[in-house]
């Protein structure tokens, strides 16, 4: 019997780093399987689209992104003398790669509405442990370092942390794919200046300019593009539209939808029932932005008006008004929009309140009580980026910014 064939290197080009080249096997068997194959139909930034013409990547580009940068951070430790065995630099690698696997159709917009109450990184954990049956066992380390359950925490803090290699990424990514300049970071020079120090991620004090910018770009961003307020329309649209659509399929409304899609609007799938499912898990893999995109346009003609309007008005871009203050809206402008709502549309009982709501964003670019940046001179001593930045007040970052918002139809307007 003749010796099976080696591992030839695969090479991807991207369009941020060049050629990415994936020189282990097992890597390559993991983005071949057809749960990491689903990432290509995930849109990185939902809808954001609607706004960023340009916003069209997915998650499947960041993964592969953040799998190539996590190979750069390792090489990096390595040349300055830290031991990373093959074995880690796998699990790193396997971590990082599969670190967004949970994530539902349009990412973060449709977050605990198709199941309630899991995030998508208890999903991702499940999709892991799933591909660690499969691959018998071989995941064992990338598991451990993803739940931080590895002895060496800095592994750990490159794939989920105040500097991980995720967020080097989506920055570079989004900033290039939206044309937001705010979002562009020295990422080579960012990976250069990375270190251990105790265990821990750091970064030589050198490198305190790379960081400064990295904090602003991670804050700007947040404001001019994921808190975009047509983004938050958008979303919040969608949102509304996946509510009205399962409380009909709940009450015996034929719905026309992809068998996936089917099977989440026709129950309300909470988080013990889809941790213990095996096939919600099954059927949550095959579910995409394909899927939300095909019952849209079938909704656009269903006999309900409320499903029938939202849908009609996402698909051809007539978009909620959003409202961001200080302080939240006053309860009599809101009764004024509601009884416009109300009386335009004719509309019974609650609605009304498919066509607006309120929320609240923060942002918060840095919070050094979570994981603090680190930096060490060249004599090892220790500081918090906190205490050394001159070129800006990082206390201003270190802050929690919150915002309110209301939304509603634009001809809803007082």
């Amino acid at each position: 019997m003749s010796p099976a064939p080696a591992f030839k290197r695969k090479i991807i080009n991207d369009p941020l780093y060049g050629f990415i080249t994936i020189a282990d096997k097992l890597v390559f068997d993991v983005i071949e399987h057809p749960y990491f194959q689903r990432l290509r139909r995930i849109q990185q930034l939902g809808l954001a689209s609607m706004v960023y013409p340009g916003a069209l990547h997915t998650r499947f580009h960041h993964a592969l992104g953040a799998m190539y940068l996590m190979g750069q951070a390792i090489d990096t430790l390595r040349s300055k003398g830290f031991e990373i065995s093959n074995a880690e630099a796998q699990g790193a690698t396997l971590a990082i790669l599969l670190h967004d696997m949970g994530h539902g159709p349009f990412s973060h917009a449709l977050e605990h509405h198709i199941a309630e109450g899991i995030s998508h990184e208890e999903i991702t954990l499940m999709f892991m442990r799933h591909l660690n049956a499969e691959f018998g066992n071989k995941l064992d380390t990338a598991i451990a370092i993803f739940e931080n359950k590895y002895p060496r925490k800095f592994l750990h803090q490159l794939v989920s942390g105040q500097l991980d290699v995720d967020r080097i990424d989506y920055l570079m990514r989004d900033s290039f794919y939206t044309g937001v300049s705010e979002g562009v970071i020295s990422t080579d020079r960012l990976l250069k200046m990375l270190t251990v120090d105790d265990d821990e991620l750091a970064v030589e004090l050198k490198g305190i300019y790379s960081i400064e910018k990295f904090i602003v770009a991670r804050r700007l961003m947040y404001w001019q593009v994921y808190f975009h307020k047509t983004v938050l329309a958008v979303e919040y649209m969608l949102i509304s539209i996946l509510n009205r659509a399962r409380a009909l399929a709940l009450s015996g409304t034929d719905l026309p939808a992809p068998e996936a899609l089917k099977f989440f609007l026709y129950r309300q799938i909470g988080k013990e029932e889809f941790l213990s499912s095996a096939y919600s898990l099954a059927t949550f893999a095959a579910l995409d932005d394909y899927d939300l995109f095909s019952a849209l346009k079938d909704w656009c003609r269903h006999s309900d008006p409320v499903l029938s309007f939202l849908c009609e008005s996402l698909l051809n871009r007539r978009l909620f008004r959003v409202v961001i203050t200080t302080e939240p809206f006053d309860d009599e402008e809101l009764e004024a929009i509601r009884s416009k709502i109300v009386s335009k549309l004719q509309l019974t009982g609650t609605d009304y309140s498919y066509f607006m709501g309120q929320g609240e964003i923060s942002n918060s670019a840095y919070d050094p009580t979570k994981d603090r940046i680190t930096m060490v001179d060249k004599n090892g001593e220790r500081f918090d980026i906190s205490g050394l930045s001159e070129q800006l007040n990082i206390a201003i970052y270190n802050k929690t910014v919150s915002k309110y918002f209301t939304y509603f139809p634009k001809w809803a307007d007082v």
